[in-house]
């Protein structure tokens, strides 16, 4: 849409721009093709589009065969854009962004995210958006130059930062390019810069206490020109042993460590805690037949070997809204490694029943003890591993302590949710999950 079409727009719909919602449409179009161009939009593509105002990049993502998600605050374009694209493609939201839950698009395959974020509530949408697990594959933003560039700053630069860190922890981030204010209307105070985020691969940086590490960031930059020595004082006692192992100064400063050395701070801290595998292989199940009944017992790697039958508990633990918790089994994991799985699961040992195994994992992986129902019992599958399973439920009442040796991370998320994430993306959860949830929900 050109200029003077735009300005004649928005005279017919009676928009004067409000600069509290961000609202300055773009209105350079070979700039609107070359933004869609970066995010590779197909037919397959579920685009997520955040504030679009008058559709200048909603038609060119229409246009390339996706689906068009759109979230629109304002009211009067939010009906702009149902009544003149009115395209069988296209769903427009009428919400504030900060209200939308994220996670129900996990009954998508293919998300990705266009946005001109407000400048005033960009860090609120991003930390939003991005927050881990995120349904999303691609972010494409417009933000504000000054906010680019620290998203993708590198250490020993004026622009990294605690939020830089906080970013790069699970995505990667590019800048693309500078977009000029005078390709707007109204004109805003400053320009513009175009990024494109991508998730990391989980196994690309070193395992870790995702909390601690955080915390150590936001106290190291909390007084940026002061040393760390000084402000990480009460966390390390031998400074220089840190430093020298890690490869830094030791009167080094915040931004002077890369990702990789915040990590390997905090795992010298508190270093990661890997299952002892030996340990772990020789394990003792009971095997049993076609009835669950004991015949003998075998170390795991005999019983998982050979797929001998054996005995299996999964909890579903729910907090008071209701949401299952859902674990991230650890990368050291012999079995399905990183996928999603039941809140608490484990095998039954050679020296407990059911009821002893159940409270034992959960206290194990989650560090709970809390009443558990003892809902149901799944019959042993190929698509169980062979594992006879009884399924528990409980209540949580107070906070999870995951077990950073059996699990990489974890979230409460909606039932809805888990149900649409399960139907269109099964291959991101164990199989056992898969059987004991759609148990549950037939229950």
């Amino acid at each position: 849409m050109k200029l003077s079409d735009l300005r004649t727009t928005l005279q017919e719909i009676h928009v004067s721009p409000v600069k509290t919602l961000g609202q300055n449409f773009l209105h350079d179009q070979n700039l609107a093709r070359w933004i869609v161009d970066q995010a590779k939009i197909t037919s397959d593509d579920y685009v997520v589009e955040i504030g679009p105002g008058l559709g200048a990049l909603t038609k060119l993502a229409l246009e390339r065969g996706a689906r068009v998600f759109a979230i629109e605050k304002d009211t009067r374009l939010a009906n702009f854009l149902r009544e003149r694209l009115a395209h069988p493609q296209l769903e427009v939201l009428n919400t504030d962004a900060l209200d939308f839950d994220a996670h129900v698009l996990f009954s998508q395959r293919a998300v990705k995210l266009l946005a001109n974020l407000p400048y005033n509530i960009s860090s609120q949408l991003l930390l939003k958006f991005l927050k881990y697990p995120s349904p999303i594959s691609l972010w494409l933003l417009m933000l504000q130059k000054e906010m680019a560039l620290r998203l993708s700053a590198l250490p020993s630069t004026r622009n990294y930062g605690a939020l830089t860190l906080h970013v790069q922890l699970h995505h990667r981030v590019e800048y693309l390019r500078a977009i000029p204010a005078n390709v707007f209307f109204p004109r805003p105070d400053v320009d513009s810069a175009l990024v494109r985020i991508m998730p990391r691969d989980a196994r690309e940086l070193p395992e870790r206490d995702d909390e601690l590490l955080m915390k150590l960031i936001r106290c190291g930059f909390s007084q940026r020109r002061k040393q760390l020595q000084k402000l990480l004082r009460a966390y390390v006692a031998d400074w220089r042993d840190v430093s020298s192992n890690l490869g830094f100064n030791p009167k080094a400063r915040a931004e002077e460590l890369s990702l990789v050395q915040w990590i390997g701070l905090a795992n010298y801290i508190a270093p990661a805690i890997r299952p002892e595998t030996h340990a772990i292989k020789e394990e003792q199940f009971p095997v049993v037949d076609k009835m669950d009944r004991v015949l003998r017992y075998a170390g795991r790697s005999e019983v998982h070997g050979d797929n001998l039958y054996h005995r299996a508990v999964h909890i579903f633990i729910f907090n008071e809204a209701a949401d299952l918790y859902l674990q991230q089994r650890s990368r050291w994991k012999d079995r399905y490694p990183l996928l999603w799985d039941s809140s608490a699961a484990g095998h039954v040992s050679d020296a407990e029943n059911y009821d002893e195994a159940a409270k034992r994992e959960l206290e194990e992986e989650l560090g709970i003890n809390v009443p558990l129902e003892k809902l149901l019992k799944i019959s042993a599958s190929p698509q169980t591993d062979r594992e006879f399973i009884w399924l528990y439920r409980g209540q949580l009442h107070g906070n999870i302590k995951p077990n950073r040796s059996e699990l990489e991370s974890g979230a409460f998320v909606a039932t809805a949710t888990v149900d649409g994430w399960a139907a269109k993306r099964p291959e991101d959860f164990a199989p056992g999950f898969l059987q004991c949830w759609q148990a549950y929900r037939r229950r």
